[in-house]
């Protein structure tokens, strides 16, 4: 997939050196340290040596106990758990997250080269599978909440591979460690929608011509026809 956004999101932050710790230890049996804090000048040199004060050092502990609250807020619900997330893994590093969309109007971008034109249409019930760093998706037959045994279709997309899995190609995926399960999903749901389909990664993914599929529902009312889906022989349950 193509990112469609503006590249100035992926500028950086930039930082100015603002002050500096220099720890002094005591050679042999007598282990005491010393930390010395300095200003930095507007040119980035240390300047006005002075001990570190008490104000200084609960500005320090303050900084890093606030990271890591941010990194313990990982997949951590705002309130009240959406009922369309179905299971989470909160892991800072490794978590995931399962959940479904129901039938919908999404707006949707396609590269030149596959002649359909860019536009809103009907998209099928989806389930979502994802990590900090990669997603998967499938198709469903219906909007009724999915059990264990639901099974699961291949997603009648571009830029799929049979097993689910989405090539996000050039798109900055960007999420933030201390990102709420709300802001996860939407996160991801953003980056799949509002990026370019560009190519077909597979020609098992639906029962009809997926270019002239996306042609016909592009643009209009139309529901996503569900009997072009394929099953892919897996349950809900190989997921978990």
């Amino acid at each position: 997939m193509n990112n469609k956004n503006s590249i100035t999101k992926s500028f950086g932050t930039l930082y100015h050196p603002k002050s500096a710790l220099v720890f002094y230890e005591a050679k042999g049996e007598n282990s005491d340290v010393y930390v010395e804090h300095f200003d930095m000048d507007k040119n980035g040199n240390p300047i006005n040596a002075h001990p570190l004060t008490v104000n200084e050092a609960k500005v320090l502990a303050k900084s890093l106990q606030t990271d890591e609250e941010k990194n313990q807020a990982f997949l951590k619900p705002k309130g009240i758990l959406l009922t369309n997330i179905l299971h989470i893994s909160p892991n800072a590093e490794k978590g995931t997250v399962l959940w479904y969309t129901k039938a919908q109007q999404r707006q949707m971008y396609f590269v030149d080269s596959l002649n359909i034109p860019s536009g809103k249409a009907q998209v099928p019930p989806m389930l979502w599978y994802a990590n900090k760093n990669s997603l998967a998706v499938f198709a469903l037959a219906t909007d009724r909440r999915p059990t264990e045994k639901t099974p699961l279709h291949y997603a009648p997309f571009f830029n799929i591979y049979e097993d689910g899995k989405v090539c996000m190609g050039t798109v900055n995926i960007n999420i933030k460690n201390s990102a709420s399960v709300e802001e996860f999903i939407q996160a991801w749901e953003d980056y799949f929608f509002n990026s370019y389909f560009s190519h077909s990664l597979s020609t098992n993914l639906t029962r009809t011509n997926i270019v002239n599929l996306w042609k016909d529902l592009v643009g209009t009312d139309n529901p996503f026809p569900t009997e072009v889906l394929k099953k892919n022989n897996k349950t809900l349950k190989n997921l978990l």
